[in-house]
């Protein structure tokens, strides 16, 4: 039985989208059923898959150091499954993509956490080792999590332009973040 996992996210200017698409490659990579659900397209549909995943990556762009307004209504509206413990037990992880280097992109990520934790899921991190030693120069832009975020997924795109964006080491940093949700998801369902 293959892993079943779901992406839930929001993008406002496409940048998260890219970040998701590639959640959704690596993740789909170990054979996993992946759905990638944008939180402006929820349907009957959509929040049955939620439901019926075995792991939920949730992702937001970083707005003003915080979670955008829209994949909050997504987790105020989600409550009702909080009251009957829907997800309970299910796999969680969160990313997140901002124009800054850091633009405390690590309160979205609590955020997400903390929203899992309330409905009594199990987090998942980024394990990828970032090998970045001497700053953030723009010929380090391939390296894998430049960000240097364990705590999930972060990635970074410039506000100015549509070019380089995300720059290949964050997509990649992505996939592997998606293989990871959606092995740890197979071993968890394996051991039920």
């Amino acid at each position: 039985m293959s892993a079943k996992v779901s992406i839930i996210y929001f993008s406002g200017y496409g940048h998260t989208a890219k970040v998701a698409d590639a959640v959704f490659e690596g993740a789909k990579s170990t054979g996993a059923d992946v759905s990638l659900i944008n939180v402006t397209e929820l349907n009957e549909e959509a929040w049955a898959k939620l439901d019926n995943s075995d792991a939920i990556i949730f992702g937001s762009p970083t707005y003003m150091g915080s979670i955008a307004a829209k994949l909050k209504e997504f987790m105020e509206v989600a409550s009702g499954r909080w009251m009957h413990r829907k997800w309970v037990n299910k796999i969680a992880a969160g990313f997140t993509n901002g124009g800054g280097l850091s633009g405390d992109k690590l309160n979205s990520l609590t955020q997400i956490y903390i929203n899992a934790m309330q409905h009594g899921m199990i987090w998942v991190g980024c394990d990828q080792m970032s090998l970045l030693k001497t700053g953030q120069d723009e010929s380090k832009r391939d390296e894998l999590n430049r960000m240097g975020s364990y705590s999930g997924l972060m990635t970074q795109s410039n506000n100015d332009t549509a070019d380089f964006n995300p720059p290949s080491g964050d997509l990649e940093t992505a996939k592997g973040f998606g293989r990871r949700v959606a092995n740890i998801t197979a071993q968890f369902v394996k051991g039920r």
